[in-house]
């Protein structure tokens, strides 16, 4: 006989929560543990004469709770299966609630041919209900204040928080809450509600909520749910309900009057607008950029939803399944030591995508994948990338220097009709150029663009500082300010 084990909960009160069947079970019962002593009911099972074990030890002993509570599991399964008879488990409140031994011997028990029963028991929330006065219907989210970094506060729901444990956890709450709650929002704190003469309920603005005394075992928090939208101005949700109205038939004119055509151009100006603020290294103005890029996605997203082909969730979860399965190295069983063989997974897995949507990668052009408008420089780099995957490519730097002084030549010598081609020509070889350097043709392009506007300035506002304009002046006295404006431009950098 493998034994059993049956886990009841004690309530999260005095021995009047107790059910009659968890009291039956605590007298019958040959050998009993608690999880903790640290609970109203354990002066009360004392009284009665009723014997029971700890494991409060293991909290002083283990590093963390986690490692607790796996260790009590290990205790209790072990003990079933030497004795082959009946452990009783005490835990406070419901087993069901916030209790994580609970789950750690539903995953066990059958594993080891152990008999696990559940009897509930009064949870935390049904005081929490009775005591604070709000009705769960209007919806309300539970959270452990031990592990609240996995999720979003939700204004719209009641929050209830447990396991505020002592003043370092409230602390942990109560900067969690600010990320999107106001700092004097009022908020309430429960301790040992329903336990006859040591309850206390108390009520501060959020930021005093570390400033109290009395936290424990029984303490928790609740956050009264609002209407208020100020508070969902860090949520996602909120920024696609505003799109969703402002294209709605009540919405703005403009907006609604918006196609994908019509906005196209927006896209490739908030997108060059926010490579602006990388390029001058400005925190800020990029926070507000990435604002502007993302609103243009939304709006092409909303367009899509109202035609029915595909709402932002698509486009959301499309992306998350995206980056999990091309990141095989991260999320599943390869490996990758440097960014090179990263990226070889990363290409690997696109070919698997193109097959799996019937591609025949094997006619395909060597060369597709390419945007069709893409900036010039930019796409000459990608294409003359993907030719040299397959060996279409210079073997030496010297052979492209060679080449862009055959293309300056040929530019030299065409006539006026042949221009334009032969400078497409020499400005192909030079991205050729930067790929051998290992130099990005379109940062080096823009550098050379912000240097040039830096030095033109430095000529205006010195003959600004002379009273004059640039009509008033000529070529060698802007060329003298020009090699100035270079000097210190050198000096800053050295």
């Amino acid at each position: 006989m493998n034994g059993s084990i049956v886990v009841v909960g004690l309530g999260s009160g005095d021995e009047n929560q107790l059910t009659l069947g968890v009291w039956k079970r605590l007298k019958a019962a040959r050998t009993v543990y608690l999880r903790t002593a640290d609970h109203p009911v354990t002066a009360w099972l004392d009284q009665e004469g009723i014997a029971y074990r700890t494991f409060d030890a293991l909290y002083e002993a283990q590093a963390s709770f986690s490692e607790v509570y796996e260790t009590i599991a290990v205790h209790l399964l072990q003990e079933a299966a030497e004795t082959g008879g009946e452990i009783v488990y005490a835990v406070p409140g419901h087993p069901m609630v916030a209790e994580a031994t609970t789950q750690l011997l539903r995953e066990a028990c059958p594993h080891g041919g152990i008999e696990l029963t559940i009897v509930g028991g009064e949870s935390f929330l049904d005081q929490a209900f009775t005591r604070l006065g709000f009705d769960p219907i209007d919806g309300f989210v539970l959270l452990d204040a031990t592990s609240l970094e996995a999720h979003k506060p939700q204004p719209r729901l009641h929050t209830l928080i447990g396991q505020v444990y002592d003043t370092f956890t409230a602390s942990e709450v109560k900067l969690y809450l600010m990320d999107t709650y106001p700092d004097d929002y009022e908020v309430v704190v429960g301790h040992q509600l329903g336990v006859q003469g040591r309850e206390r309920i108390e009520r501060v603005p959020l930021y005093e909520l570390d400033r109290l005394e009395g936290y424990g075992n029984l303490s928790l928090i609740w956050v009264h749910r609002s209407e208020d939208d100020e508070m969902r101005k860090r949520s996602f949700d909120r920024l696609h309900e505003i799109v969703e109205i402002l294209r709605s038939p009540e919405g703005c004119p403009w907006d609604r009057e918006q196609t994908h055509a019509s906005i196209r151009k927006n896209l490739i100006e908030e997108t060059y607008e926010v490579l602006e603020t990388i390029d001058d290294d400005d925190p800020d103005a990029m926070c507000e950029e990435l604002g502007d890029l993302l609103l243009q996605i939304l709006l092409h997203a909303q367009m899509e939803a109202e035609a029915g082909a595909f709402d932002v969730y698509d486009v959301l979860e499309e992306l998350h399944d995206k980056l999990i399965r091309r990141h095989p190295h991260v999320f599943g069983e390869r490996a990758a030591q440097d960014a090179e063989e990263a990226l070889k997974h990363w290409n690997a897995m696109k070919l698997e995508e193109k097959r799996a949507k019937g591609i025949d990668t094997g006619r395909q052009s060597a060369l597709a994948g390419v945007p069709r408008d893409l900036p010039g420089l930019m796409k000459a780099y990608k294409l003359q990338k993907k030719a040299a995957q397959v060996g279409f490519d210079w073997k030496e730097a010297e052979d492209v220097y060679a080449k862009i002084e055959e293309e300056l030549l040929e530019l030299r010598q065409a006539s006026a009709e042949e221009q334009t081609d032969e400078l497409g020509d020499l400005l192909f070889a030079v991205v050729n150029l930067s790929r051998f350097l290992k130099v990005d043709p379109e940062e080096a392009l823009a550098s050379t663009n912000r240097k040039f506007v830096q030095r033109f300035s430095y000529i205006e506002e010195q003959l600004s500082a002379q009273g004059k304009n640039l009509e008033q002046s000529n070529l060698e006295e802007m060329e003298v300010l020009w090699q100035e404006a270079k000097k210190l431009s050198k000096s800053t950098h050295s």
